[in-house]
């Protein structure tokens, strides 16, 4: 049995005095806001930190957040996910790293990329009763090295072609529709009749500023099929956004 889904994926920026207004302290409410006026059933987070995962976890009530950073010591950064607690069950939780060594906590490709190590995290879920298991892939790729984003997106690709079931794939890739490395995923994943549902709704990354956005860099992937999808607007309130990117929706039939 198919069971339509709306999916987020949402960089939420990370937790750094220097952003001033837009600090993340400064955010929260805004944060939540959107999150409870969307009502996503499924979440792909990017830039959350320890602090920002706990704060998500007591803060979003009815979901569950989970999650690990991205460092040696499984601390930073994350892209940790938050799902719906009464309509999920969690079948498991992995992560890999961008890496010739993906099971190494911290370890990078070789080459000139940033000095922050990637991760992809790989949640498993199933609505009891109704539907097969599905994964949820969540990454943020380098974005510094378009090597180093080729790389990860290529491994990404073989770990989800390595796996039959049904996939929803969201990120901050870092990279504009016409790059290689998101090119790949539809091309190299077309066999099992993946699309890119957020082709053609324009930019996402606005840096602070407002309005229509700098870059085009955040996506969601799947083989199932999607219906709609859209950018969540940031008209900002008096200079306060509640991120440096747009959060981006997709309703999906798994």
């Amino acid at each position: 049995m198919s069971r339509t889904l709306k999916i987020m994926t949402f960089n939420l920026r990370t937790a750094v005095p220097s952003d001033g207004v837009n600090s993340f302290w400064e955010r929260k409410p805004r944060i939540l806001e959107v999150i409870r006026r969307e009502d996503p059933d499924i979440i792909g987070f990017q830039e959350a930190t320890d602090e920002m995962r706990l704060w998500a976890a007591e803060s979003l009530a009815g979901y569950t957040v989970i999650g690990c950073g991205r460092g040696k010591n499984y601390r930073g950064e994350s892209v940790a996910t938050a799902f719906k607690s009464e309509l999920f069950s969690l079948i498991s939780l992995d992560h890999y790293w961008m890496s010739p060594t993906p099971g190494v906590p911290g370890s990078r490709f070789p080459g000139d990329q940033s000095s922050c190590p990637r991760i992809t995290s790989v949640v498993r879920l199933a609505v009891p009763d109704e539907t097969e298991p599905f994964n949820i892939y969540n990454t943020h790729l380098d974005h510094k090295d378009a090597g180093a984003r080729y790389l990860g997106m290529m491994q990404n690709v073989q770990h989800i072609s390595a796996g039959r079931e049904r996939f929803v794939f969201t990120g901050d890739m870092n990279a504009t529709p016409d790059a290689p490395e998101i090119r790949l995923v539809t091309e190299a994943l077309g066999c099992r009749g993946a699309v890119d549902c957020t082709a053609g709704l324009g930019n996402t990354f606005h840096g602070f500023k407002g309005g229509e956005g700098r870059s085009y860099i955040d996506y969601i992937f799947t083989d199932g099929k999607c219906e709609s999808a859209y950018v969540v607007p940031d008209p900002g309130e008096n200079g306060l956004y509640y991120s440096d990117h747009l959060a981006v929706c997709a309703l999906i039939t798994l």
